[in-house]
């Protein structure tokens, strides 16, 4: 689509500049220009200023010590020669640092046109080197974004389109009468549908917290009591994947909680959320027969979660990658969401959340909250 795009060419386009249009480029050359030469004459001014200074000073001194004849031609050609080299020594330092300068200027025109993969030089003086070093670093970071940008459309066009697809196609089987019209091809599509608002509200919930705006409804929350009734939530699903449940609470009470509870100021649907997405994924995983424990830990600073199954594991090089968005392992059947959004959630509650796996042992992911 972006080739059909860039091939078709507007009627405004002018026949004597090429597509796409760089707009203003000459203009800015040209004001670049004199802004390098307005500067070079001013300091070349300023030197020529500081120069005639000190040659009357020096002659102001040589009249009142009283010298003159070779002595005082002597000073007179001794200034002359210090002039013309304060004035070669400004034109090269100008010089050399205004081709740094112009080169991070002409970089950035391209930046802001689009093109992030422009990259320049560090050198010249300390200071530009720094400026040089700063401009590559944004345009890494700009890259970076640009790609992510990019990946999340495709990722989320892809995403869509396969429970689009199929309440297409049911729809269009029910009308063809190639489905009977019952409540059961009703309740697909009604499922269907459910797929497709979650992921929409996943997508949302990313946004909001990628953006910052993501308000969280804080409360003291007995956080033991919270992962108990999470767990509970989930025993029918477990029952029917014949894996077991069980909670672990260990911790130094602090005053006023009880021996087995741990009270935090935090929101307790968007934990429980984490949570949910840690429990799903771990029965998901785990053979029949096998049991997941998640386990509450708590000190006087912080408390800590951990869901830990005994399923297949996690490749070594996948490990880093499963919060990431739209990450899938091969036997994922999610929207690759549930991990991406979790890390957002407790970064939010300014927590930690990581994950520790080894093939054929299972997987922990353990997140942290601050006291």
């Amino acid at each position: 689509m972006t080739r059909e795009c860039e091939r078709e060419i507007p009627r405004w386009k002018s026949h004597d500049r090429p597509w796409p249009q760089r707009p203003f480029v000459g203009m800015k050359v040209a004001e670049r220009r004199r802004f390098f030469r307005l500067a070079l004459i001013g300091a070349v001014g300023l030197v020529l200023v500081a120069a005639v200074g000190v040659a009357a000073t020096g002659w102001l001194l040589a009249e009142r010590a009283g010298v003159r004849g070779a002595v005082g031609v002597s000073l007179a050609a001794l200034t002359g020669l210090a002039v013309a080299f304060l004035l070669v020594a400004a034109a090269v330092t100008i010089r050399g640092g205004a081709g740094p300068l112009r080169a991070i200027m002409d970089a950035a025109d391209r930046v802001a046109e689009g093109d992030y993969t422009v990259r320049v030089r560090e050198s010249g003086a300390p200071p530009v080197r720094a400026l040089a070093r700063a401009f590559n670093a944004m345009a890494e970071r700009l890259a970076d974004a640009d790609r992510q940008r990019r990946d999340l459309m495709a990722d989320v066009a892809h995403e869509l389109r396969t429970p689009l697809t199929v309440v297409q196609g049911r729809l269009e089987g029910l009308i063809d009468g190639v489905y009977p019209r019952d409540d059961q091809q009703l309740a697909m599509l009604v499922e269907e549908t459910q797929v497709l608002s979650r992921l929409i509200e996943d997508l949302r919930t990313l946004a909001l917290a990628d953006a910052g705006t993501l308000r969280l409804e804080r409360e003291p929350t007995d956080l033991v009591a919270l992962v108990r009734d999470t767990v509970r939530g989930f025993e029918r699903e477990a029952a029917r994947h014949g894996v077991t449940l069980a909670v672990r609470a260990t911790g130094a009470a602090s005053p006023g909680d009880a021996p087995a509870s741990v009270v935090l100021d935090l929101d307790p649907v968007r934990i429980r959320q984490v949570l949910s997405n840690l429990l799903s994924n771990a029965v998901r995983h785990t053979p029949a027969g096998r049991g997941i424990t998640a386990s509450v830990e708590w000190t006087s600073s912080r408390a800590a979660v951990a869901v830990a199954d005994a399923g297949e594991g996690i490749a070594p090089d996948d490990v880093p990658l499963i919060f990431d968005r739209f990450y899938k392992g091969q036997a994922s059947r999610g929207s690759g969401l549930g991990l991406t959004i979790a890390r957002r959630l407790i970064l939010a509650h300014d927590g930690q959340i990581e994950a520790a796996s080894r093939p054929g042992t299972g997987t922990v992911v353990t997140f942290t909250l601050p006291r």
